[in-house]
């Protein structure tokens, strides 16, 4: 701490966060995404014989609440699955209904999409350096890999097997799969540093044509089938259509001439293009930039549709506002913010955070500071924010699965596979990769269930791995600490036993029972009391101030997604920010999950909730401290409870 007198120990009781109540709401109808261009407003001819200002209409969807039914729509992910190494691409079929995952070790995993969930089909040790792109065919039939071992690997989806390898003169990059003129795909593949993009058949070692030459090395690189043409975006900031046949500009377009489209914009704000995506039609492609705008082009005319800003400086100034939806707490914005500088600082994070468009091309999907962002392209608004809560994870790379579909995207569309996602078995789910985690992650339109049991080990994160042998050998080594199994708190009112959890929250459960044993807690009073919420204790000087751990310092927290103030009786550390825990506890009267990892879950009360619910009734004073003198005679550790 840099004062010397020490912050509160505390469990925030909810007044200072009142945005944190409105985290379930729409937002669609009253946030506005952050927008520096976009078409203009309509106007009511009627408005206009008005005397005074004219007031634009405001933009809307038809069927929005439509086509929204056919997105993930949960809070929370509802599982994450493993690999051994930190998972940096993902790829997803909704034609075959398979997802691909590849780590940094040069591992991948295929899985196949269930009716509810996914389910693992096979693993393969690919290559031997890093994964540097995966691209799935448009059929869903065909994978490439590319690696830093100077390899392409290419697999059969439906067999899930291994077809070819490509061994390089040079480290390929980006690829992408082009159908131009073949029933079978062509498998096009950015050359590492400099500006050629080779193109390879499936099945043989050899190129099928000259490589397409460029000024400066590829950023970006996506294929068209509709239009049968390849768009890239290179390190100067350009980018550029080519007609695969002549390697050149498209005639088809209504342009002849860069200068007469935006495709310099980026050039001219030097800045380049990280990301790139089409919509379903190819009627829109989407660019994340280096200079944190997002820039929507409208394919044929080559022209800006839409401009989204996010520059972190706007989350600076949304979170100054009280009422903001982007609002969290402080603290929880200061590690946000501390991520970002270190993603800022890592050369391949720009390229690891992408744009997704939904089947109806109405929506446009992306991973930000504070979670996903569902945005409504057409009426300029952010309609839902995904994983908000997550404050422990910064999702980077994304794919959307939303099925087999008919129809262009329309009102038939979004029917067709959303009016009975349980007769179909349509399962809108979207799929994540995450900064530094060895997981991937999925969002539906279920929230992850609730363990039934006491069994810490279930729950969403699923352990798919085994661990290594340092691991295991760790886990095999006896502790030479009794920690006990519960605890008896005797009070002025009562007596309180709890089950403690030393395996999940070693050191906070060691801190507690060495306390207990040692005597500290005896005598302590009850010094915070809220009704409807917790009972606080563990303070020597009774005012909320005092404490420290049996190390004499702070220490840090013990988080497990089991472990959550989901019920009553849940007994948990109090803080005065991350890992400033030290001697000071409470019990819960009520759930109250906004606590869930900010505070520290080592017990839970089993039995004795009577007393809890006796001492939260006591009156107290402006301060939440009891009138009555209510204290801890002492607490007795128990092998078994």
């Amino acid at each position: 701490m840099s004062s010397n007198k020490r912050v509160h120990d505390s469990v925030d009781v909810g007044e200072d966060q009142p945005s944190l109540k409105k985290d379930k709401k729409d937002h669609s109808k009253d946030q506005q995404e952050p927008e520096t261009n976009s078409v203009q407003d309509t106007v009511d001819p009627q408005e206009q014989a008005n005397i005074g200002p004219i007031k634009p209409k405001r933009r809307e969807l038809k069927f929005e609440s439509l086509y929204l039914s056919a997105l993930p729509s949960a809070e929370l992910y509802e599982k994450s699955y493993m690999h051994r190494d930190v998972v940096t691409h993902l790829a997803v079929s909704n034609a075959t209904d398979f997802i691909i995952t590849g780590s940094c070790d040069g591992h991948i995993k295929f899985w196949k999409k269930q009716k509810l969930g996914i389910e693992f089909v096979k693993h393969f040790r690919a290559h031997l350096g890093s994964i540097l792109d995966l691209a799935l065919s448009a059929d869903g039939l065909y994978l490439a890999s590319t690696s830093s071992d100077k390899t392409i690997k290419i697999f059969d989806v439906l067999n899930f097997d291994m077809i070819n390898l490509l061994t390089l003169s040079f480290t390929p990059t980006l690829c992408e799969w082009v159908f131009h003129g073949s029933n079978k795909p062509i498998l096009a593949c950015a050359e590492q540093g400099q500006g050629f993009v080779h193109f390879f058949d499936i099945t043989g070692q050899k190129e099928v044509r000259n490589p397409l030459t460029l000024l400066a090395p590829l950023t970006v690189m996506k294929y068209s089938e509709k239009f049968d043409c390849l768009v890239t975006g290179d390190e100067k900031g350009m980018i550029d259509y080519w007609d695969l046949t002549t390697l050149k500009t498209p005639n088809y377009l209504p342009w002849k001439f860069k200068s007469d489209t935006a495709l310099y914009d980026l050039a001219k704000s030097k800045a380049t293009c990280t990301s790139l995506t089409f919509s379903r039609n190819s009627k829109y492609f989407a660019c994340m930039c280096s200079d944190k705008i997002i820039r929507i082009y409208k394919f044929f005319t080559a022209q800006l549709f839409r401009k989204f800003d996010e520059n972190i400086s706007l989350y600076n100034e949304l979170q100054k506002e009280e009422r903001s939806i982007y609002k969290v707490d402080e603290i929880d914005f200061g590690r946000r913010m501390a991520v970002e500088k270190e993603l800022k600082g890592n050369s391949t994070a720009d390229h690891s955070i992408n744009l997704v468009f939904d089947h109806s091309e109405n929506f446009i999907l992306y991973s930000t500071i504070l979670g996903i962002k569902v945005v409504n392209i057409k009426t300029n608004r952010v309609v839902r924010l995904l994983g908000k809560s997550e404050n422990t994870v910064r999702f980077l790379k994304i794919a959307l699965y939303q099925g087999q579909t008919k129809g262009g995207g329309g009102v038939e569309l979004s029917s067709t596979t959303t009016s009975s996602s349980s007769s179909t078995g349509s399962d809108p789910t979207l799929f994540c990769t995450a900064f530094k985690k060895h997981r991937f992650y999925y969002f539906t339109q279920r929230e992850p269930e609730e363990p039934d049991t006491e069994d810490v080990h279930s729950g969403r994160d699923v352990f798919n791995e085994k661990p290594t042998k340092e691991e295991q050998t760790i886990i095999a080594q006896p502790s030479n600490k009794n920690l006990g199994k519960g605890a008896i708190i005797h009070t002025t009112f009562g007596d309180i036993h709890i089950k403690l959890f030393p395996d999940e929250c070693p050191k906070t459960v060691e801190n507690f029972t060495t306390h207990s044993r040692n005597g500290y807690y005896n005598g302590l009073i009850f010094h915070r009391v809220i009704k409807g919420f917790m009972i606080q204790t563990g303070d020597p000087l009774g005012d909320g101030t005092g404490g420290t751990s049996i190390w004499g310092h702070d220490f840090e927290d013990e988080f497990n997604r089991a472990l959550r103030h989901d019920r009553p009786g849940t007994v948990s550390m109090a803080n005065a920010g991350k890992d400033t825990n030290g001697s000071q506890f409470f019990i819960t009267s009520v759930p109250i999950s906004r606590l869930d990892f900010k505070h520290t879950v080592f017990a839970r009360v089993v039995k004795g909730m009577d007393v809890v619910f006796t001492i939260e009734k006591v009156k107290t004073d402006k301060d939440d401290k009891p009138l009555q003198e209510i204290k801890i005679i002492n607490i007795k550790i128990v092998d078994s409870i």
